[in-house]
């Protein structure tokens, strides 16, 4: 029996400790760094480092959703950052470190608002949550250099 996965993309800063952690998830099945959200076709690192292509770094996402639902990678997502930063995220500014995430479907743009929604009204952080909501567009895997970077390094973090 063939397994049915389905693909998340989320933009939450430097997409090297993004990648590991969801790759680390039960019913992850793949994450990779990428590039999604500008208007330039086959950017590079180098292009996107520009600030001038409008791509932020992100992490495709396939998972299992009978292993790993929607809203439990969207629960991941909001503690892997500051949702509030706008274009930076820690020591890294550009609008490629934004936060941001792309559905793939109307049932993921709905859970993604109501998430968002839920955690506006926490009081869990006293600024706007500046995540975009935007629907997929063409994702661009990253150079191979950066796919699993932290465990190719063999660090756990890439925090300072």
């Amino acid at each position: 029996m063939e397994e049915m996965t389905e693909k998340a993309t989320f933009g939450a800063g430097c997409f090297w400790g993004v990648e590991a952690t969801f790759r680390d998830l039960d019913g992850v099945i793949d994450a990779a760094a990428g590039y999604e959200g500008g208007h330039t076709d086959n950017p590079t690192y180098k292009d996107v480092c520009t600030d001038h292509t409008g791509h932020a770094e992100v992490v495709q996402v396939e998972y299992d959703p009978s292993k790993i639902s929607y809203e439990k990678l969207l629960d991941v997502f909001w503690t892997l950052h500051d949702p509030t930063q706008v274009n930076r995220q820690g020591p890294d500014v550009g609008t490629q470190y934004r936060s941001v995430i792309f559905f793939h479907t109307a049932e993921q743009e709905e859970t993604a608002r109501e998430s968002k929604m839920r955690l506006e009204t926490s009081g869990r952080y006293a600024r706007a949550i500046a995540t975009q909501i935007e629907p997929a567009r063409t994702f661009y895997r990253a150079e191979e250099y950066h796919q699993q970077y932290l465990a190719k390094h063999g660090l756990r973090h890439c925090h300072v």
